[in-house]
């Protein structure tokens, strides 16, 4: 399942018809969650914002908040439990609820500037 080490797997995020970007999900930051999403993977939903620094779509996973925190990165991948939603972070952000940190985006992240709302965004493992 791995393409990399034990505790980091490269992923793929497609915004349907528009680009892709790679991302490493990490296990050592919440291995509970991580091995939830990977279990589930293929993933897809359309893109939703809050506010504008935070793409989500929304996934079936149903994980607690773990190893939760208020401050994220440009870059940074979260999972909030409110809807099963993995998060991408535009900018640096400090949020009044906890997510759990999943992961970084590897690539540019100012691809994902060009997400509108209803967007299709897919996750899937990279191909080693």
């Amino acid at each position: 399942m791995s393409a990399g080490s034990v505790s980091s797997f490269q992923l793929i995020i497609e915004i349907r018809g528009k680009s892709k970007l790679t991302c490493d999900l990490k296990r050592h930051l919440s291995p509970k969650t991580v091995s939830s999403i990977l279990r589930s993977l293929p993933l897809e939903g359309n893109a939703h914002f809050l506010g504008q620094n935070i793409v989500y779509f929304e996934t079936m996973i149903n994980s607690g908040v773990e190893r939760q925190r208020k401050e994220f990165k440009k870059g940074d991948i979260a999972f909030s439990p409110a809807g099963g939603s993995i998060c991408f972070f535009l900018s640096d952000v400090i949020l009044t609820k906890s997510m759990t940190p999943i992961g970084k985006i590897t690539s540019d992240v100012a691809m994902l500037c060009d997400v509108k709302p209803g967007d299709v965004i897919a996750v899937s493992q990279a191909v080693s």
